[in-house]
């Protein structure tokens, strides 16, 4: 789980400079420190480990003594202590300090560590809470050398997907995975002991391959040692305050300051024990984090304090809300987009998983209870709104479709119904005829609606199937009287010109306000995704950053989803790889959500995959594994088909059968209308190993469209797979930067791959001078997508590193650069030749290395 941390703690060390990790309780400081002396004592380091104990920081030396250093009687003093100590670490060879909960150690045992750090410039490493005020002792002893920060920040949903499959021995489906890590904010203690605990008792079983939840909830008897644990150190007023926001749920700021002191409500945050977040309205709003802490407090044990509680807070839950803050605008820029995103990084996307979830919650339950009452055409349209786009009570969904009255109901509403009714049959599988003969019925029955009744139709049947050639106009009864339009028409022909990548005439049929709409998501997702096929990644990212961030604000899970779609095209295409991870991460965190937007939260899980597999992660910890497999190899949109993914996870080793099989993917995907799912495929396979079949369908495909902006990549494609290097030096020579900069990086990359992997040695020198220049001329501080899946055993961070200096230094000179022997270089450089086929140093370096001599 931490294997890049520990990376990073080491090269610090070997280059004398100390390390201070920081993070919450439970975050995996001591692991990470445990791992860090484990590979330190390997190669010959000598470890002075000081642990602080809770229960031993009032009395004195006891931390320093549990060094076993030899006193003499009588010198137990701070100098004398620390003349010994001092010592040991002049002796011959490499010495590390390690303190590990900095916070807990005794007052003479820091007074000892500041006298050795003045006379000894051995590097130290510490662990601390990042929420820790320190005292002048700690400052002393952490501010004597070189020091580099490291924060462990929450896990996302991928890292909680990895680290569910090592403590359960297999991966957990998809909703188990958002359960658990929204119920353990990311914390990897709590996210490992909900796991076992809920394994241990039954209420996590194994279906198939996966961990899959048993019962509606995760808290188990089992967990309480462990939340014990980690309130211990709360005192009195804080604990309670921790009870009385559990009985409350997520409130508002200004009400739970009526209950609980301001300066209480500070320390919970400083402790990390409190998430504060805006809400819908332009408030604060207040959660215990990490959430599984409130079913601690909902628990039986719990139920005598919690009557007591109630009766002091009764009533408050009908304050005021509080005044709308101004609304403050900034101009539309990229910078300014990303720079908010990487700023939400931050924050605990299992908490806002949370707020949305109870928000969902407490909009369906009321607006069920008020179809009960009364089962009009209007309240049951307004319950199936909120299926749309949270998580869809099948049962519950059928019910409304079933028992409404639809006498004197309002067309529009009565449509909406229908509609769900035909999603909701091929959400439980029966497939989209079952959905088209609902419609049909439907518009039987109410002629004056057929306009709209073959809109669902057309949108039904394209995104399930196949797209038709030409769209067709609908079929109207002259005798049917005027048709209540719900706005569906121009939706419809938008998402249709959509998947025919036609993103001029898609943006043409969307242009003008949502009043109308039925559906108000689909407008902005077509305008935003049209931006994008058109090559305008620059307005599409800013587009739907933006809407992503008023619909998080909204608490709008359905606009969150969609927006976050097509954020993350934009964010992959440029290379942002970490932003679009946590863009994803932040959806998976919710969980599963309603039958309309399902594909694309599927689509996601597999473009998140898609990076996994070039970049040679073990696939069978891929999240990818968490899609749904049943469904078509092509789809409407990027990702909703399997396809793509499952022909770049499963190549072929030899990158003459990948052309085939990718030319043969790219055919279905024309064939079935969706050209923009074809061009998209067409263009990551031509930039990942180029290869002629696939640049001929990109090149047809995109002139069918009409579409020019890829002008400059398609020549440059075409002058990488004819083998002409002459002419790819002038394209690159009189290259303008747009908006394929970063794809035609990759692009020489993977030419350069398959050289080397073909054996092609004049070719591969050509291509890797070619790469040189063009990565001299423009640097990107983004990582290249590879194709390591080329592969059949990927290589270790380290012996990637020793790879890149491979080609540029002697084995003496990068054991020297990266603090290991030259033979243990030797043996790294070995695996790797086997690994990747490659026959000498210099391949090697071109096939793992970025092209440029390291700095």
């Amino acid at each position: 789980m931490f294997d890049s941390e520990v990376q990073r703690i080491l090269d610090f060390v070997a280059r004398g400079i100390g390390v201070r990790v920081v993070g919450a309780p439970g975050s995996g400081k001591s692991t990470v420190v445990r791992t860090v002396i484990s590979n330190l004592e390997k190669t010959g380091v000598d470890v002075h480990f000081i642990a602080g104990l809770r229960t031993h920081r009032a009395l004195p030396y006891s931390a320093i003594k549990g060094l076993g250093l030899e006193l003499r009687p009588g010198r137990g003093g701070v100098f004398d202590i620390a003349d010994v100590l001092a010592s040991q670490l002049a002796k011959a060879g490499k010495h590390v300090l390690v303190v590990d909960d900095l916070h807990l150690v005794d007052n003479e045992s820091l007074a000892v560590l500041e006298a050795v750090r003045r006379r000894s410039d051995c590097p130290m490493i510490a662990t601390a809470p990042n929420t820790l005020v320190y005292s002048r002792g700690q400052l002393a002893v952490l501010n004597s050398g070189r020091e580099a920060l490291l924060q462990l920040d929450p896990l996302h949903y991928e890292q909680v997907h990895t680290l569910l499959a090592q403590v359960l021995g297999a991966p957990a489906d998809a909703e188990t995975t958002a359960r658990i890590l929204t119920k353990s904010a990311g914390n990897p203690r709590l996210i490992a002991r909900i796991a076992e605990t809920a394994s241990l008792s039954e209420l996590l079983v194994m279906k198939g391959r996966q961990w899959h939840m048993a019962a509606d909830t995760l808290w188990n008897e089992h967990l309480s040692g462990t939340l014990e644990a980690l309130l211990a150190e709360l005192p009195p007023d804080e604990f309670e305050a921790l009870h009385i926001m559990a009985i409350l749920g997520t409130a508002r700021v200004d009400v739970l300051q009526r209950v609980v002191r301001p300066d209480v409500l500070e320390s919970l945050e400083r402790r990390e024990f409190l998430s504060v977040l805006d809400d819908q309205h332009n408030g604060t709003i207040a959660a215990i984090s990490p959430p599984v802490i409130a079913d601690y407090f909902r628990g039986e044990k719990m139920l005598r304090d919690r009557h007591l509680l109630r009766s002091k807070i009764a009533g408050l839950l009908e304050a005021p809300a509080q005044t709308a803050r101004p609304n403050t605008s900034m101009s539309d820029n990229l910078p300014r987009a990303l720079s908010s995103l990487r700023r939400e990084k931050g924050d605990d996307d299992a908490i806002t998983a949370r707020h949305i979830h109870e928000h969902n919650a407490a909009k369906e339950r009321l607006r069920f209870e008020r179809w009960e009452s009364n089962k009009t055409a209007s309240n049951a349209a307004a319950l199936l709104r909120v299926y749309w786009g949270a998580p869809v009570n099948v049962t519950r969904a059928a019910r409304v479709c079933a028992e409404t009255a639809t006498t004197g109901g309002d067309p529009a509403d009565l449509l909406f119904i229908t509609i769900t009714r035909a999603m909701l049959a091929i959400h439980r599988g029966e497939g989209p005829a079952a959905a088209v003969a609902l419609l049909r019925s439907f518009a039987e029955e109410n002629p004056q609606q057929a306009e709209e009744v073959e809109n669902a139709i057309t949108f039904i049947s394209a995104s399930h199937g196949r797209l038709p050639a030409q769209a067709n106009p609908p079929s109207i009864d002259p005798n049917a009287g005027p048709s209540p339009s719900s706005g569906m028409t121009d939706l419809v022909r938008g998402l249709l010109e959509l998947y025919r990548f036609q993103p001029a005439a898609a943006l043409q049929s969307v242009d003008g306000d949502d009043e109308d709409d039925a559906f108000p998501q689909l407008r902005p997702f077509i305008r935003g995704f049209a931006l994008f096929a058109a090559g305008r990644i620059e307005e599409s990212l800013v587009f739907a950053l933006d809407w992503r961030a008023e619909a998080k604000r909204k608490l709008d899970q359905f606009g969150v989803i969609t927006s976050s779609y097509v954020a993350v095209h934009g964010l992959l295409y440029r290379g942002h790889f970490e932003e679009a991870e946590y863009l994803m991460s932040s959806v998976f965190a919710m969980g599963r959500p309603g039958f309309v937007v399902d594909s694309l939260y599927d689509a996601m899980l597999r473009l998140a995959g898609l990076r996994h597999t070039t970049t040679a992660l073990p696939p069978a910890l891929s999240i990818a594994a968490q899609a749904r497999t049943e469904v078509a190899d092509v789809g409407p949109l990027p990702g909703i088909g399997k396809g793509a993914y499952q022909l770049i996870a499963h190549n072929s080793a030899h990158p003459a059968t990948f052309d085939r099989k990718a030319a043969a993917l790219v055919k279905r995907q024309l064939k079935s209308g969706y050209v923009l799912e074809a061009v998209m495929t067409a263009l990551l396979c031509t930039c990942l190993c180029p290869g002629r079949p696939v640049l001929d369908l990109l090149q047809k495909a995109l002139r069918g469209s009409g579409i020019t902006v890829h002008e400059q990549l398609l020549a440059i494609a075409g002058a990488v797979v004819e083998g002409d290097h002459q002419l790819l030096g002038l394209l690159l020579k009189h290259y303008q930067p747009d908006g394929d900069t970063y794809q035609v990086g990759m692009l020489l990359r993977g030419a350069l791959r398959r050289h080397v992997i073909d054996g092609d040695t004049a070719a591969a020198d050509a291509m890797a001078q070619a790469s040189s220049m063009f990565a001299a001329r423009f640097p990107s501080a983004n990582e290249q997508l590879s194709f390591n899946s080329f592969r059949s055993t990927p290589l270790t961070e380290r012996e990637i590193e020793v790879a890149i200096l491979a080609g540029h230094r002697t084995n003496v000179e990068i054991g020297e650069h990266l603090g290991i022997s030259a033979r243990t270089v030797e043996n790294h450089i070995s695996n790797a030749l086997r690994k990747t086929g490659a026959t000498s140093r210099s391949s090697l370096f071109m096939l793992v290395g970025n092209s440029l001599p390291p700095r």
